[in-house]
C-alpha cells in the first residue's frame, strides 16, 4: 500500500502539472540558500508570500509560482517538468547528474566540497587516501575526483553528520561541504584538499515552451540588473576645471562620466558609476588629482 507521504507527493505533483499558466520555480524550503533565493527574487520586484509551512506561493505581480521543496528534490522536479526552473547548489546538481540546463550562476551560497582528515594526522598529498575509507554525502563527485587524481580509496555514502565518521571509526577521512571551516574544527578535523567549488545556480527544464522561455528571459533580465547593481556604486565628486581631465582618466566607469557645472565658476561636479573594488583602489589617486566632496551611493539595480 502506498504511504501517505507518497500519496501526498503524487497529489502535489498532479496539482502542479495542472497549473500551466505561470512559470514554476522550485526553491529550497529552508536554510541559507532559501533565504538568499527569496531575497534575490524580491529584489527583482517580484511580490509573493513565503511563510511557515507553505509549499506553494503565487506572485501577485508576475506570472510565476514558487514551490518550496527539499534541495535534493529540486533537480528531479525540474528534470521531470513539475517545476520549470529551480535554484540549487551546483554541488547538488552535479552530484545527481540530472538532465537540466544551467541558465545562470547566481553568485551566492558559495562553498566548496573538500576532503578532511583528523587534525592530528600528518598529511602530505592526495596519496594519503590510498587504501583508506572516506565518508561523504557526495559519492559521485568524490569518486570522480579520486579517480582523476589516481587515488584508490573506498567511499561510504552517508546522508548526514559526515563530520562524526572518523571519530566513531566509520571512515578515516571525509568529503563534505565547507563554508568557513568552523564545523570541521569543532569536530577535530582539518581541510586538506578542495574537490569542487560550488554556488547557487538557476536551472531550467530542457523543454520549456515559447511562453515560458519568454518569461525566463524576463527573469534573467531582472537578475542581471540586480547583480550588476550589487557591486556598483554611484560616485559624485567636485573638482576644478583644470583637474577634470586627469580625474576622468582615473574613473573606470561604464562610459564617460557626466560633468555638471557648479554655481561657483571654474568648479564642476562629476558623476560616474564604478565597482566598489575599483573605487577603493583609486580613492587616494582621485584625491591627489583634486577631487573633493566625494559622495558614494549604493545602486539598487543597473541596466546596461
Amino acid at each position: 500500500m502506498a504511504s501517505l507521504e507518497n500519496i501526498g507527493a503524487c497529489l502535489f505533483k498532479t496539482s502542479m502539472i495542472m497549473s500551466t499558466e505561470n512559470i514554476r520555480i522550485a526553491i529550497q524550503k529552508s536554510g541559507r540558500l532559501s533565504e538568499d533565493s527569496l531575497k534575490l527574487f524580491k529584489e527583482c520586484g517580484i511580490k509573493f508570500e513565503a511563510q511557515g509551512s507553505k509549499l506553494r506561493s503565487v506572485s501577485s505581480n508576475f506570472p510565476i509560482e514558487f514551490l518550496f521543496l527539499r534541495d535534493d528534490d529540486i533537480p528531479g522536479y525540474v528534470e521531470d517538468g513539475v517545476a520549470d526552473l529551480g535554484v540549487i547548489g551546483l554541488n547538488v546538481l552535479m552530484e545527481q547528474k540530472r538532465k537540466v540546463d544551467i541558465v545562470k550562476e547566481l553568485g551566492f551560497s558559495k562553498c566548496r566540497l573538500s576532503l578532511a582528515i583528523p587534525r592530528n594526522e600528518v598529511y602530505t598529498d592526495l596519496s594519503y587516501f590510498n587504501g583508506k575509507s572516506i565518508a561523504t554525502s557526495y559519492p559521485n563527485l568524490t569518486d570522480a575526483f579520486l579517480k582523476a587524481n589516481g587515488v584508490k580509496a573506498e567511499t561510504h555514502e552517508i546522508s548526514g553528520s559526515v563530520e562524526i565518521a572518523p571519530s566513531i571509526g566509520l571512515a578515516e577521512g571525509i568529503c563534505d561541504i565547507v563554508s568557513t571551516g568552523g564545523t570541521l574544527l569543532s569536530n577535530g578535523l582539518k581541510e586538506v584538499a578542495e574537490v569542487f567549488q560550488s554556488q547557487a545556480v538557476l536551472i531550467s527544464n530542457k523543454h520549456l515552451n515559447k511562453t515560458k522561455k519568454e518569461l525566463l528571459d524576463k527573469i534573467i533580465f531582472r537578475i542581471d540588473a540586480v547583480q550588476k547593481g550589487q557591486n556598483a556604486k554611484y560616485v559624485v565628486l567636485n573638482a576644478k576645471e583644470e583637474n577634470i581631465a586627469e580625474i576622468i582618466a582615473l574613473l573606470p566607469g561604464m562610459r564617460s562620466p557626466s560633468v555638471v557645472p557648479l554655481a561657483e565658476k571654474g568648479w564642476f561636479s562629476l558623476h560616474s558609476v564604478i565597482s566598489e573594488n575599483d573605487f577603493w583602489e583609486i580613492i587616494e589617486s582621485l584625491r591627489s588629482a583634486g577631487a573633493e566632496g566625494i559622495l558614494v551611493l549604493p545602486i539598487e539595480k543597473m541596466i546596461l
